[in-house]
């Protein structure tokens, strides 16, 4: 069975950029190729630090005593778990839900 490189390429880009993935490693290969050199970089950026949770004040810029997704917006990893942070569903995130959350952060 002949494979053709152009074939060939793309599945070893995936590859690359699965085990890439896997390991959160960073990795540069370089294939020669018919028309010249192509280097391929795989890999993840590294994650961000956010920091500690700010005070629920800060967030609750309304003075609501509860947060909606736009307030969470404001420190991004509460808007990621929002659905996760709202444990009764209501759509929004009071004092407490946001503590419990902060504190399994």
């Amino acid at each position: 069975m002949n494979l053709r490189p152009a074939f060939l390429l793309p599945l070893l880009v995936l590859a690359g950029t699965a085990a890439a993935q896997s390991t959160g490693d960073s990795r540069t290969t370089t294939f020669q190729t018919s028309r010249g050199e192509l280097i391929v970089n795989t890999g993840q950026p590294a994650p961000r630090d956010f920091g500690p949770p700010p005070p629920f004040a800060q967030l609750d810029r309304r003075g609501a005593g509860w947060l909606s997704a736009d307030d969470a917006a404001a420190y991004p990893p509460l808007a990621n778990d929002f659905i996760h942070a709202d444990s009764n569903r209501d759509g929004r995130i009071s004092k407490a839900e946001y503590e419990r959350w902060a504190r399994a952060r």
